[in-house]
Parts: structure tokens; sequence; C-alpha cells
């Protein structure tokens, strides 16, 4: 990162926080089918093997639209993050929507009852497995923001780079 100038830094680092978001927007579409797949599981006469996973304290098995918008939330999280501004577009949702349904093969979120428990577990290992991929892909790219930032604000600290040069309109 050294060897590049300061607007391809800034270039590097939108177009990559540009990425995650895509990233981060698809990870949660998976995360919501991976909830969905589970509490189906769940529901059903004798919990299936998610029900072995399942955490204490779980609503009971009912029906699984009614319950939808406890199946989708999430618990607050328990770690503490710094956040990231980050003032991009809206993420690709059609591709993301897309690239999420395809993973989830034949089974179909409208109507999950008529699959049998083996169908919604093999979905719910190719969602696992591309959820795994995605957040590996999402982490270099945060490191490569990191990097970019890392490597302006020593540029500003050590004089290479001016304010007064990024207040006359310089690219962000």
């Amino acid at each position: 990162m050294e060897r590049l100038g300061l607007d391809q830094l800034r270039i590097l680092r939108r177009e990559t926080l540009e990425q995650e978001a895509d990233l981060s927007y698809l990870r949660r579409l998976l995360h919501g089918r991976m909830d969905i797949l589970r509490a189906e599981l769940d529901r059903r006469p004798g919990g299936g093997p998610a029900r072995a996973a399942a955490a204490v304290g779980e609503q009971p098995p009912g029906d699984l639209l009614g319950r939808l918008a406890a199946i989708l939330t999430d618990a607050p999280s328990t770690v503490r993050r710094s956040a990231r501004h980050v003032t991009l577009g809206p993420p690709r949702t059609r591709e993301s929507r897309l690239e999420a349904d395809e993973l989830m093969g034949d089974v179909q979120l409208a109507d999950l009852a008529a699959h049998p428990a083996e169908e919604l577990l093999a979905a719910l290992e190719r969602l696992r497995a591309h959820e795994r991929e995605v957040s590996g892909r999402r982490q270099r790219l945060l490191r490569t923001a990191d990097g970019c930032n890392a490597e302006i604000t020593r540029r500003y600290r050590d004089g290479e780079a001016r304010v007064d040069d990024l207040l006359a309109g310089g690219p962000l």
C-alpha cells in the first residue's frame, strides 16, 4: 500500500468497503435462511437434528410464519466492536438474493413443510459452508480497508499528506 498514491489508496478503501457492504448483506441473508431452516426442523415432531443444538429458553414449536419475527431477531451482541461509519450506496440486493436462493437448491422458503428433513439439512449445510467462505472474504476486505486507513493516517501524521490538499477538493 505504501507504493499507492493517496488518491489510489482512497479509491481502494472505498471500493473495498463497497464490496464488504455487499458481502455483509449477503451474509445477513444467509443467516436469515439458516435461522428459518433451523426453526422448521425444530418445529417438526421429535425436534429433528436441529433441536439438539437449539438454545435454552427457545420458544415452543408452533406456526413458523407466526414466529418469523422472533426467529429472525438477533439477540444483543455480547462482543464489543468498534463501529464503522460507512456512507455507501445500498448493496447489490438482487444479486445477493439470487445467490442465497441458489444455495437453497430445491428448498423453497414458502413451502418448507413439503420438504423432508434431509433436504432441509442439506440446504442448511450449503448455506453454512457458503457463509464461512463469505465471512473469510469479508474479513480480508476489512483488513485491506484497515490497512488503507492506517496508511492514510500515517501519511498525514508524518507530513507526507496535507489536510490543506484534502480541503482544496481532493477525492475522499
